[in-house]
């Protein structure tokens, strides 16, 4: 019967891939592993606490306790840092160190599979504009942007350790490596939750006066075009990949499979929290300048600029579009969040919140504004192509909205937002 590791297990992608484990009658036990916070008991989890900076000694000894073979490894664990060279170093060793611990402990010699959890940084997303929609066999100059002027990215280093190893093993163990994006799901204290601070973002706009929603980001972000992943979704796919031959050793993007954008989103998040949206939410644009760069009124905006070189830059010949990529993207928000969730009113219509609906304060003190202003104000779309997984046989699907809607609930069951229903009256 196979039992599986599951690594980063109270973060988003690993606590929605414990539930899939914990719901999958084959799976007899499940080994949850993380730094702090233990997931919600059940008799098939047995949960270590695990530094995954310590040595692979020291991992061994903290790893000793779990007995018999392992089938699967599911690693969702990452340790962010804004140094990115840092953040190379530190999350390769994470990953090399783990699977020396393993081998050490014997671990290894049953092992079936190991999937490894990156994202769509991997197209370089977080650099600017990529090409449109980004499939796992675009050219290598976009899949490994390596240029020498661009940044070190650790989903490389992490892929070619996982791919040594299996090797160094004889191969008698496979590999999966999926591309998430933007993902919808929860967990309490996890860096990246798009889902609580967008949740603040729409709660706190409805208690303040006027109850407008106004969207903070720019009007090019607002109309284009993104793909989403569902936590939910992204575990049932791992647990499909490990146990099916076709995905061996390949590397998967994973969205929703549906494409959507903040204009049907916003809309919807509006009447979901008793909010309105203005008539005229962009009042510096105009059909002459969309792209005009002012704040909303009575608001500061920021402005970032991104790599010189978006990534579409590097095939720009090749797709027939020499010379059309000579600026850098650029991230926009007509309403800095980091500076709104500072305001005196704002902070004033949380504590109200907060004291009025037993909301839990951690949920504010960790909301990931300069994350959300990211996914607000990039004026690029990200689309990512689904076809590999179909091709061989995926056929999950999730509605991009009622996965929001889910994971609001969620949210409302664990006093990090207020119940709707009392919100609005």
């Amino acid at each position: 019967m196979p039992t599986a590791i599951v690594t980063g297990a109270t973060g988003i992608t690993g606590t929605a891939i414990v539930n899939a484990l914990v719901n999958a009658p084959e799976y007899t036990e499940i080994y949850t592993l993380s730094r702090s916070q233990k997931p919600t008991p059940h008799p098939k989890v047995k949960h270590a606490t695990l530094d995954l900076q310590s040595s692979a000694d020291e991992m061994s000894r903290s790893l000793s306790h779990i007995p018999g073979a392992i089938t699967h490894v599911y690693f969702c664990a990452y340790l962010a840092d804004p140094d990115e060279a840092q953040a190379t170093r530190i999350n390769g060793a994470m990953l090399s160190n783990f699977i020396e611990a393993l081998t050490k402990l014997g671990k290894t010699t049953e092992l079936k599979h190991f999937g490894l959890t990156c994202g769509l940084k991997q197209f370089g997303v977080h650099q600017g504009q990529p090409k449109n929609p980004m499939r796992e066999d675009d050219d290598a100059a976009l899949f490994w942007l390596e240029q020498e002027d661009r940044p070190p990215n650790f989903y490389y280093t992490q892929q070619r350790i996982l791919e040594k190893a299996v090797a160094d093993h004889h191969n008698k163990w496979t590999w999966t490596v999926t591309y998430p994006q933007d993902v919808i799901g929860v967990a309490k204290a996890n860096f990246m939750n798009l889902a609580t601070t967008l949740g603040l973002y729409c709660a706190v706009s409805k208690e303040l006066e006027g109850s407008q929603l106004v969207f903070p980001g720019s009007k090019t972000n607002y109309m284009a075009f993104n793909t989403w992943t569902s936590a939910r979704l992204h575990a049932r796919f791992c647990l499909w990949a490990g146990h099916t031959p076709k995905s061996n050793n390949q590397r998967f993007n994973v969205t929703n499979g549906d494409t959507q954008s903040w204009q049907d989103i916003w809309p919807r998040l509006a009447a979901r929290f008793g909010c309105r949206v203005p008539e005229n939410m962009f009042p510096s644009a105009s059909p002459e300048s969309p792209a005009e760069r002012n704040s909303y009124p009575g608001y500061e905006s920021s402005r970032q600029l991104l790599h010189a070189r978006p990534p579409v830059a590097e095939v720009a010949a090749k797709i027939g579009l020499l010379g059309e990529f000579r600026k850098p993207s650029e991230i926009f928000c007509q309403i800095d969040l980091e500076k709104w969730a500072k305001r005196p009113e704002v902070v004033k219509a949380w504590e109200a919140l907060r004291d009025r609906h037993g909301l839990n304060q951690k949920a504010w003190d960790s909301a990931t504004w300069d994350f959300l202003k990211f996914l607000l104000g990039r004026d690029y779309s990200c689309i990512a192509s689904m076809s590999k997984a179909r091709a061989l046989g995926w056929t999950g699907y999730a509605d991009t909205w009622e996965e929001f809607d889910k994971t609001f609930e969620e949210l409302e069951d664990a006093r990090m937002l207020p119940r709707v229903k009392e919100v609005k009256g």
